[in-house]
């Protein structure tokens, strides 16, 4: 069964379906959804719908564009929350200087102090890095170099790829790499072995050929699973059945 590794049901565009979206999951060969916060507000849906689904888990973090957001009291309940049964990763969490919406050094600040929390209780982290490859490898390296982590939505080179795999790092790759100028990101995939690849949506956001510029949804990971099975040269049921056990591997939900 396919396993997303990496979405945002949480979000208010699917306010109006969200539970018929959720609830054909599994006939359409999706079998495990792992939802990332960005905000210190989403904390609580993400938690309501890891109760309300068995197939969801969740994971607490605060997005680099939202940290500004963060202070002594919620970071408490941060780590209050991570205790919760069904949360099983700290995320989404890093460096954004795309969008530029908090200073590098606050970004940086909160970065370190999050990817702690992760190590003082023992649990992976999910990285959001954008245009900001060389300070997310520095402080990967520093604070973070005998952890679990997936480099979300990764988007830098070949050579860095590698460099994360020699950690012990996975690779989240989502709709882009169906994406014809995605030449990049289809390299990247060649190279790395699959052991090291999972699967993700990042939905509603960068839904795949052939629904690029729609709202994304878990079930169009076929589409990625299909565009990997091509550059690596197997089958579909390999990619689905490999990146499966590389996310319940990392999460901890190994059957």
């Amino acid at each position: 069964m396919i396993f997303d590794t990496h979405a945002h049901y949480d979000d208010k565009q699917f306010d109006e379906d969200r539970d018929q979206i959720l609830s054909s999951m599994q006939e359409q060969g999706v079998g495990t959804i792992v939802d990332a916060s960005a905000t210190v507000d989403s904390w609580e849906r993400v938690l309501e719908l890891t109760r309300r689904y068995s197939f969801v888990y969740g994971m607490i973090g605060v997005h680099p564009d939202e940290v500004g957001d963060l202070n002594e009291e919620n970071f408490a309940r941060m780590e209050q929350l991570l205790h919760e049964e069904k949360i099983v990763a700290v995320g989404e969490i890093g460096l954004d200087y795309y969008w530029d919406k908090e200073q590098h050094e606050i970004q940086k600040e909160w970065f370190i102090c999050q990817l702690q929390l992760a190590r003082k209780l023992n649990m992976p982290v999910n990285i959001h890095s954008r245009e900001a490859a060389q300070d997310t490898m520095e402080i990967m390296k520093e604070h973070a170099a005998d952890m679990k982590a997936i480099i979300h939505c990764y988007s830098y080179s070949k050579e860095m790829a590698e460099e994360y795999v020699k950690m012990g790092y996975l690779l989240g790759i989502g709709g882009v790499v169906t994406f014809k100028n995605a030449k990049k990101l289809k390299e990247v995939v060649k190279a790395v072995p699959l052991s090291h690849i999972v699967l993700e949506t990042d939905c509603p956001y960068l839904a795949p050929e052939p629904n690029r510029g729609k709202r994304n949804a878990s079930s169009n990971l076929i589409y990625v699973a299909q565009t990997i099975a091509q550059l690596k040269g197997t089958t579909t049921e390999e990619v689905i059945a490999v990146t499966e056990e590389n996310a319940r591997k990392f999460y901890g939900l190994d059957r």
